[in-house]
């Protein structure tokens, strides 16, 4: 995995320490290895079924012998079926819709959450102080940064067990900025250091491991990402508040797939692919759309003949986005890949809000009576009708079928007709997958939205209605807020460098060569030690004047003082070095330097 991203510089705080840190919970560990665990078991016996399944068909088109083929064909079946009962198996421990959900007893319909990628341990000892970095590189004994090396393991182990909250969050996101500066550090094109990163497909438990710190980086981002659309999916969206909560999650879960995906690339695992990616950021925006369709029914008070005409076209809007989603799921690479639960929950979803997109549209049709008042009103009216509809039939306006009471009951009863039908497809969809088929609020919704339609198709129908052919215009999709798309802000989580004592990174950095630090003994004498110094942490002796005492010491143009009298001075401004130079009272400064 490539990291195209640019390094970001970021400010410093204070680091924790403990062995279990804020925003981690260790007691989720247990649940977790146990779920991959059984993510292993049934992977192994599903590759085990497809080997026995391919060389069952290459044996049945291979012979000539009727027997031996009917014996493999039913052999076929057998395992077939077993692969068949195995996938169900796995597509129900992956499909964690129900288990984040809200526990508010509000009715609204469930949303689509993504589970966590697990890791295995992974322990910087080894590199960092075992293969001698700090000594060969850097010239430092590495017993020194023991403690420093603990550090990071800790933050390394608690970010594996996430809390569902904004310390879980800022947990994640700590390790993620302490790996620009680990990679800055210790990983370099020319040195391999031997450490795999192993991570888990977040949908379907398939392991990868890669080499490069990338890939870390990326599973990182890829957690934050699903963490979001976890805490936006436990909201209790029967407030403003909690819908407004959902949306920033589901934006920021966004932003977080959307960077990954133009950020990194050759993922090893599926779930980190560009077309993954794309679907997931379509999915999170789909959802923020959803919210906002029921932030404005909650805040709409009013049943307005323009307001039942708004929430109809935001209704159309949510049924797009999750149409279009659909659409994503069900491409060739995705189709095997993404649960059957999620496309299913998808469509229903889409069938689901162009089903009440009518029933609002017949709302405000037979239940508000609209005056006109001249010519101009008309005018304006034609063309909010024409903006309201995708197409309309020729030869009708606005104004002659609002003034026209029959018109409007046949429109609304089309409307209906059509809502009712839309409302049947969410349940056929619906009662075709066994997952969803559990989800018992998510079936309360259906058969309430439902059942409010027929109502209302039946109080508009009569006897007499034998001529009813014309279907219902389609109702042209428009939304009042468009979602945003959030990229992660990395320096919202302010950390230190770990290894800061090593110095700053311009400098001291696993890219850099120099060689052994040097130690030189200056001489003072009356007429100045023979040098000019520039910039600082750390400081470069910019010049030697020939013959002078800094020259004969061994000082040279380029140097880099790391160290004077034993005090190091690797992050040590201009003045403070020349004070330290020319505060001594010895007649000789110890000057410790290196070269790149």
């Amino acid at each position: 995995l490539s990291d195209g991203a640019s390094p970001v510089t970021l400010p410093t705080d204070s680091s924790h320490s403990g062995s279990i840190r804020k925003g981690c919970d260790p007691f989720a560990q247990t649940q977790r290895s146990k779920l991959q665990h059984r993510r292993a078991r049934i992977n192994q016996q599903i590759n085990k079924e497809m080997r026995m399944r391919a060389g069952a068909e290459n044996l049945f088109r291979a012979t000539t012998n009727n027997k031996v083929k009917e014996t493999v064909a039913l052999e076929l079946s057998f395992v077939n079926s077993n692969l068949q009962l195995l996938k169900e198996e796995l597509e129900e421990l992956n499909s964690n819709m129900e288990v984040y959900q809200t526990d508010s007893d509000a009715i609204s319909v469930p949303m689509i959450p993504l589970g966590l990628k697990e890791t295995k341990e992974v322990d910087f000892t080894v590199p960092i102080q075992n293969f001698h970095i700090l000594n060969v590189h850097y010239k430092l004994t590495s017993s020194y940064y023991r403690r420093h090396i603990k550090l990071l393991y800790v933050v390394c182990q608690a970010m594996r067990t996430p809390s569902r909250s904004q310390a879980g969050l800022e947990l994640l996101m700590e390790y993620y900025n302490q790996l620009y500066y680990l990679d800055q550090r210790f990983f370099s094109s020319h040195r391999n250091l031997g450490v795999h990163f192993h991570w888990y497909d977040s949908l379907t438990g398939v392991p990868s491991s890669q080499r490069a710190l990338a890939f870390e980086k990326g599973s990182v981002l890829f957690n934050i990402g699903a963490l979001h659309t976890q805490i936006g999916a436990r909201q209790d969206r029967a407030a403003t508040a909690g819908i407004d909560k959902a949306v920033d999650a589901f934006q920021r879960a966004a932003g977080a797939f959307n960077y990954l995906k133009e950020n990194f690339s050759n993922a090893p695992s599926l779930d980190m692919s560009a077309l993954s990616l794309s679907m997931l950021v379509r999915l999170m925006v789909a959802q923020v759309q959803e919210c906002v369709f029921e932030r404005i029914t909650i805040t709409t008070r009013d049943t307005k003949f323009t307001s039942q005409l708004q929430l109809a076209q935001e209704a159309a809007q949510v049924s797009d986005v999750y149409s279009l989603v659909h659409q994503t799921m069900t491409q060739p690479l995705m189709k095997d890949y993404v649960p059957f639960s999620w496309a299913s929950m998808v469509q229903v979803k889409s069938e689901h809000f162009r089903a009440l997109s009518h029933y609002y549209a017949a709302a405000a049709l037979c239940d508000h009576t609209v005056s006109f008042d001249g010519e101009e009103c008309d005018k304006e009216s034609d063309k909010a009708f024409l903006k309201f509809y995708v197409n309309i039939a020729s030869g009708q306006t606005l104004s002659q079928i609002l003034q026209d009471p029959e018109k409007r009951r046949k429109l609304g009863k089309a409307h209906l007709r059509r809502a009712v039908m839309r409302h049947e497809e969410a349940m056929r969809v619906h009662s075709l997958c066994k997952i969803l088929r559990k989800m018992d609020i998510l079936q309360d919704v259906l058969c309430q939205t439902h059942k409010r339609s027929l109502e209302k198709y039946l109080e508009l129908d009569r006897e007499d209605d034998f001529d009813e052919t014309a279907e219902a215009p389609e109702i042209q999709a428009h939304t009042q807020q468009k979602p945003d798309i959030t990229p992660p802000s990395f320096t919202t989580v302010q950390v230190s460098d770990i290894f800061q004592r090593l110095g700053p990174l311009s400098v001291f950095c696993s890219r850099a060569h120099w060689g052994p630090p040097r130690v030189i003994r200056l001489q003072k004498r009356e007429g100045g030690m023979g040098l000019t110094l520039r910039g600082d942490s750390p400081v470069l002796v910019a010049g030697v004047v020939p013959g002078g005492c800094a020259e004969e010491a061994g000082l040279r143009e380029g140097d880099y003082i790391v160290a004077v009298d034993g005090q190091d001075c690797k992050w040590a401004k201009h003045g403070e070095v020349v004070l330290m130079l020319t505060s001594s009272s010895d007649r000789e400064v110890e000057i410790s330097v290196v070269t790149l």
